[in-house]
């Protein structure tokens, strides 16, 4: 499996044609502790950049976006029970959906580990 980041700190980690996508630890880290996660419905299509799902804090609201076109396979439903699983543990088993991809070529638009590293370090 290769993990590929965005600069709004999603990442997705893809196996074949699907992938699992949340948001990185460096996000969850900004938004402090999460008290509300909402997930959209099982087989839902988005784009590429489009919002799916959101993701609210003591701090703010925040909108997640796709890393790749795709439909949703499945959602995480522990996070809409104990959404403070973001704040603990972002990059594992926080994970907000599982996605068919629509096109495997968009990920080559997207971050590696390094890159993404030095990215948040810019910031």
């Amino acid at each position: 499996m290769t993990t590929y980041y965005t600069k709004d700190h999603e990442w997705i980690r893809v196996d074949g044609d699907t992938g699992m996508v949340g948001i990185t630890a460096y996000a969850a880290g900004q938004l402090g502790d999460v008290v509300y996660v909402e997930l959209p419905e099982t087989g839902a299509k988005f784009a590429r950049g489009d919002d799916f799902a959101v993701v609210e804090s003591v701090k703010a609201a925040s909108d997640v976006y796709a890393p790749v076109s795709g439909a949703v396979l499945e959602v995480n439903s522990v996070l809409t029970e104990a959404p403070e699983k973001v704040s603990e543990a972002a990059e594992s088993e926080a994970w907000f959906v599982r996605v068919k991809l629509a096109d495997t070529g968009e990920l080559t638009e997207l971050m590696d580990e390094a890159a993404y590293a030095a990215f948040c370090k810019g910031l």
